[in-house]
Parts: C-alpha cells; structure tokens; sequence
C-alpha cells in the first residue's frame, strides 16, 4: 500500500495551486485570472486532482460552487502544507544566519492608517523578509483566525471563541463627527448623547468593529441610533459626513490622517459629545495553540521596543 507521502507525491504542484485558489475564490474564473492560466486548464487540475482524493471537491450551489467536506478537508490539509513548508524556511534562514521567510500579518480596515508605518522600517531591517499584508473587514479577519491563514492580525476587537494570545500597542479613542455646517459644530461645551437622537447615523458596515463599539456604546446610554446608511469604508463615512448625510462615529485615526492643514479644511468636523471618545485599544493577537514563524516572533519584538505601551483599558 502507498504511503501517505507517495500518494501525496502523486499530486502535482499546479493541481494544488489550482484548488488553493479556487477553494478560496470560490471560482474557477477569478481562479484562473489569479494563476495567469486558462479556466479549462484550473478545471482540468481540479478533475484531476479530485480523481487522485476518490470524492468530488466542489459541488454547484445556484450559479457558484462550493466546498464538499472532503474538500474542506483538502483545503485544510493543503494550508497545513503551506505552514508546515513556511517552518522549514524560517529554520534555513535561522541555520543561515539571516532572517528569512514570510511575514503574513491581516489587518482591520481602519489599521491601513497605520500599520504600512509600522511595517516599512521593520522590512527595512530584515530585507530577507516577504510580507503578505491583507486587509478586510472584522468578520473576514476573523474567519482569516478561523482557517489561520496569517500569522498575525491587527484589530481593536478579537474574537473571543479562539484560543488567542493579543498585545494591546496603540491607543484608538473613536469619536463623533459631524459635516462642517451642522448646527452643533461650534459647539464649545459637551453635547448630551440623547441631543443627537433625532440625527440620521452613518455606520460601518455590518461585521465592523466600529460599528460594533459604537452600537454597544449607544446601548449602553440607552439611544437607538436611526441609521440612514452602511458604507464600506472609512474613506466614504467622512465623504458622506461631509456632503450632508449624517453624523458618523469613526476612529480618530482616520480624521488625524495626513497633514493638519487638510483636516482643517475638512467638510467635517469633530463633535464634543458626552462620552466621547470612546477609549479602545489596537491590539495584535495569533494563535496560542500554533508556533510562530521566525518572522513573526521578530516582528513581536520589534513592535514592543518600537511602539509605545497602550493606556491600560
């Protein structure tokens, strides 16, 4: 009987390329534009690959696909290839002498303010690094946890059913604004939260974790925001606060970002309302019941010597 590395070696490297892609994507098109190869060569890999296991990989659901459970399992065992490959680089950088390997660090919408700053005098260091940065929203980070697709992730919120180890690094108080011609712009004493039930709120997306705080912070004070409208992204909250549409609460990051002089020129403005800033915390967590790469252990340390400590919760 073959062992389970000949029947492994019996696979080719582009059938497994070609179901990585395709298990992630969930598409055998953007699979196909993603590899540079034509769509009938990723689903001759496929039907070959699936011949090799015994049972079929993918199943149709309405005009997609989806996994089979003996194609969770491949999907599974494929990243436990790739993590286990990721280990033997680290350790011939470490026998080398030099740093080497990949850095896979995901990160909350909201950190791309900052963690680009963190990240480039780190790369800068250790050359030998590659570093995979993605960046999505809560709930994708999350299920990134789940399947343990990075080695690291930025967020202000981690999820509490995995077993994580989390460093707070970086304050992020989240605050009010409002457009620049509201009636409470120039306001010079606190707002009461109650004063701005009547206002239409622009929030997050839902799975954010700004929207999370702020909906948990309205309940707690006992206001139901009427929310006018969901955007995707930060950039379109302030656009939208700015053009008229509402009130938004958003992390001060995202209203400090560049120069003073264009934040003073803004269409929006912040607010001094009552309970605001709400006080959280940017932490990066990961695994506890999985080793860290070398890259990963080093940028441990290097953010702790190069961030100062967050104010305790």
């Amino acid at each position: 009987m073959p062992t389970p590395i000949k029947r492994l070696l019996r696979t080719s490297p582009q059938q497994l390329r070609a179901f990585e892609a395709t298990a992630r994507l969930m598409s055998v098109t953007q699979a196909a534009r993603e590899l540079h190869v034509s769509q009938p060569t990723v689903s001759v890999q496929l039907r070959e690959l699936a011949a090799l296991v015994g049972e079929p990989l993918f199943e149709p659901v309405g005009r997609g696909i989806r996994l089979t459970p003996a194609g969770e399992a491949l999907q599974g065992t494929v990243a436990d290839i790739a993590t286990c490959w990721q280990r033997f680089e680290d350790r011939l950088g470490d026998l080398r002498g030099l740093l080497r390997g990949r850095l896979r660090i995901a990160a909350v919408t909201t950190a791309e303010y900052f963690v680009p700053d963190l990240l480039g005098p780190f790369a800068a260091l250790h050359p030998g690094v590659e570093i995979d940065l993605a960046v999505e929203n809560r709930d994708r980070v999350v299920a990134r946890l789940h399947r343990q697709a990075d080695d690291l992730a930025v967020m202000m919120l981690p999820p509490a059913e995995l077993p994580l180890h989390s460093q707070p690094f970086l304050d992020n108080p989240l605050v009010v604004i409002a457009p620049r011609d509201h009636p409470l712009a120039d306001s010079a004493q606190p707002i009461p939260l109650d004063a701005l039930s009547h206002e239409r709120w622009l929030m997050r997306e839902a799975g954010s974790g700004t929207r999370l705080v702020a909906e948990r912070h309205f309940a707690d004070h006992g206001l139901a925001p009427r929310i006018a409208m969901s955007l995707g992204s930060n950039e379109a909250i302030k656009h939208a606060v700015g053009a008229g549409l509402g009130l938004a609460v958003v992390s001060a990051l995202t209203v400090e970002a560049g120069p003073a002089s264009a934040a003073a020129s803004a269409p929006w403005v912040r607010l001094p309302v009552e309970g605001f800033p709400i006080e959280r915390q940017w932490s990066l967590v990961w695994r506890s019941d999985a080793p860290l790469a070398a890259p990963a252990q080093r940028f441990l340390s290097y953010l702790q010597v190069n961030t100062a400590p967050a104010a305790p919760a």
